[in-house]
């Protein structure tokens, strides 16, 4: 697995006894681009008010540490 930053490839991670080189299989990690998100009519919520929805379900925020 390549792990890329802004696209560029920063570092690898293989299993333990795998020779250490280039990408088995490499492929290009070209951006998404723009996503067309449908509208669903919900409320729009401050950071605030998802990060409570998100402690009444038990996940946390992820600034919580």
């Amino acid at each position: 697995m390549t792990i890329t930053k802004d696209g560029v490839p920063i570092g690898d991670i293989v299993p333990r006894g795998t020779q250490v080189g280039g990408p088995a299989f490499p492929f290009r990690t070209d951006s998404m681009g723009d996503l067309d998100l449908p509208d669903l009519g919900g409320p729009a919520l401050s950071d605030e008010e998802i990060d409570e929805t998100l402690r009444g379900m038990g996940l946390g925020s992820p600034l919580d540490g």
